[in-house]
């Protein structure tokens, strides 16, 4: 195996344990929001709203599985749907204010966690893993995967 190969095994292994490990915190951050639920609650905020059908074209997930994660969502009060001003036929889902709430919350406790992870890497390490990063994340290969 060439080093090239085996740099690529150990990164699918490493990707493979920090996803386990951000959905096991998750659930220790705030035990009504599953790392689908953060997720899907984060994108709400960032686009200020959209469909369900958006959600799920976006994450490359079956309408099905989006809409039961919607509906969790709505019974426990994190989101809402709106009608679309420019469409009436059309329901957005917003963030209600305790959706908002909880979303910072989670959000300020995984930033926490994430500084005292990275407390004692070198800055120019924290740039450079950033931007190794932003780099893994915006190449090729579409939606995000499952």
């Amino acid at each position: 195996m060439s080093a090239a190969e085996s740099a690529v095994e150990i990164i699918q292994r490493e990707m493979t344990v920090f996803a386990r490990r951000a959905r096991a915190s998750a659930g220790r951050m705030h035990p009504e929001l599953s790392l689908v639920s953060y997720t899907l609650l984060g994108h709400l905020e960032e686009s200020g709203g959209c469909r369900a059908t958006d959600l799920a074209a976006h994450y490359a997930l079956d309408k099905s599985t989006v809409s039961r994660q919607v509906a969790a969502l709505e019974r426990a009060g994190l989101i809402e749907r709106r009608p679309d001003p420019e469409d009436h036929r059309v329901q957005v889902l917003h963030l209600t204010g305790a959706g908002q709430e909880i979303l910072a919350q989670v959000t300020r406790s995984r930033r926490s966690a994430f500084r005292e992870r990275l407390a004692d890497w070198p800055e120019e390490d924290l740039v450079r893993f950033a931007a190794y990063l932003e780099r893994y994340n915006g190449g090729a290969g579409g939606a995000e995967p499952q």
